[in-house]
C-alpha cells in the first residue's frame, strides 16, 4: 500500500490532468504489450500492434530499448515519465532529452540492482554520446507505433474521467474527488490509501498532488519512484468495451446483468437519486440497491455524493455513453 500524506496546503493543491500525458501512457503501454492482462480491454490493440511491428522493422528496433528499461514489474526509471508541461509530447520527450547524466546514473543503477541490462544501456549517462538521443527518438516512434491509432479512444476515456472527476470536485470538494479515486485508492483524511504493489509512505510536504488519468495503466494506481520529485498519481480510468456491448442484442444487459442495467438506466432518465428512490424504481430491496449501486461506482458508470443527509446517485459520461444517451 502506498499512504500519501496531506496538509492543509497540500489539499489546496490537488489537480487533476486534463489530457492525457502520453509518456506515461507509452511506458503503461509498453507493460501492457506483452502481458495477458485485459483481454477484452487491450486485446484487439496488442493484435494490432504486433502486426505493425511484423510490418515495420523499424518500429521493432526502435521498442527493444524502451522494453529493456521497461520491466513489466518493478522499478521503471521515472526520467522515462516526466512531469506534465502543457507541452504534450514535444515537451515530454525534450525533458527526457534534458535529463541530468547524474539523475540517468542514479535512476539506471537502481535498475539494475533489479535486473540484468545490456552494455548500451551505461552509455546513456555518458558525455558525448548520443544515446540519450536515440533512446528519445525510440520514444517518438513507439509512441506512433503503440498509441497514434488508438489515440482518440485514448482521449475520450480520459475525457470521461476527467468530467467524472470534475462533477465529484464540484459536488463535494477535495474531499469527494479523492473519494471518487475508489476502489483503487481511499481517502481518510489526511492519509490517502492507495492499492499498491509496495509498501510506501509518501510526504506531500506542501508540493501538492497532480492526478493523472491513463488508459493503459491497469488494475492499480502508479507512482514515481523518487519521492523527491513532483507528487503524482497515475490511476487507471474506466476501459468498457462499447463497441462489443452496442454491436448485439441484448449486450449491455449481458455485460452489466439485467438488475445493475435497470438502474443505470433509471439514473440516466432520471437524474441525481437517492438509494431509496433507485430500489423503489428498481423494484429491489434498499441493501441490494446500495450493493448494485457500488458495483456500477466501482466501474466508473455511477457516482455519488452527499446531499444533506441523503446519497444522490448520478450516471456518470461513461454510463451515459454506455447506454448512448
Amino acid at each position: 500500500m502506498l499512504r500519501i500524506h496531506f496538509t492543509s496546503r497540500d489539499l489546496q493543491s490537488v489537480r487533476v490532468a486534463r489530457q492525457p500525458h502520453a509518456l506515461w501512457e507509452l511506458v503503461c503501454g509498453v507493460c501492457r504489450l506483452d502481458s495477458r492482462q485485459g483481454a477484452l480491454e487491450f486485446g484487439h490493440w496488442r493484435r494490432s500492434v504486433r502486426e505493425r511491428l511484423a510490418r515495420d522493422q523499424r518500429a521493432g528496433r526502435a521498442l527493444s530499448p524502451l522494453q529493456t528499461l521497461i520491466p513489466p514489474v518493478g522499478y521503471i526509471p521515472d526520467f522515462l515519465t516526466p512531469s506534465v508541461t502543457g507541452g504534450g509530447l514535444a515537451g515530454g520527450l525534450d525533458e527526457v532529452r534534458a535529463t541530468s547524466r547524474t539523475r540517468l546514473t542514479r535512476e539506471l543503477s537502481r535498475l539494475a540492482e533489479s535486473r540484468p541490462l545490456p552494455s548500451w544501456v551505461s552509455t546513456l549517462d555518458r558525455p558525448g554520446t548520443k544515446a540519450l538521443g536515440a533512446l528519445t527518438r525510440a520514444l517518438e516512434l513507439s509512441c506512433g507505433t503503440l498509441l497514434e491509432p488508438y489515440w482518440p479512444r485514448v482521449q475520450a476515456a480520459v475525457g470521461d474521467d476527467v468530467e467524472l472527476r470534475s462533477r465529484a470536485l464540484l459536488d463535494g470538494g477535495t474531499s469527494a474527488l479523492l473519494n471518487s479515486l475508489r476502489p483503487h485508492a481511499r481517502w481518510h483524511a489526511p492519509v490517502l490509501e492507495v492499492d499498491y504493489p509496495v509498501d510506501r509512505e509518501l510526504h506531500l510536504e506542501g508540493r501538492g498532488l497532480l492526478l493523472v488519468p491513463s488508459y493503459f495503466c491497469w488494475r492499480r494506481p502508479t507512482a514515481l519512484a523518487d519521492p523527491t520529485l513532483g507528487p503524482v498519481l497515475v490511476y487507471p480510468v474506466a476501459k468498457q468495451p462499447l463497441e462489443i456491448v452496442r454491436a448485439s442484442d441484448g449486450g449491455l444487459e449481458r455485460l452489466l446483468g439485467r438488475t445493475r442495467t435497470v438502474v443505470l438506466t433509471h439514473l440516466a432518465g432520471h437524474g441525481a437519486r437517492t438509494t431509496s428512490e433507485v430500489a423503489s424504481a428498481a423494484n429491489i430491496a434498499l441493501p441490494s440497491a446500495s450493493y448494485q449501486l457500488s458495483v456500477l461506482r466501482d466501474g466508473g458508470l455511477v457516482t455519488s455524493h452527499r446531499d444533506g443527509q441523503f446519497v444522490r446517485h448520478s450516471a456518470t459520461p461513461l454510463g451515459l455513453r454506455l447506454l448512448d444517451r
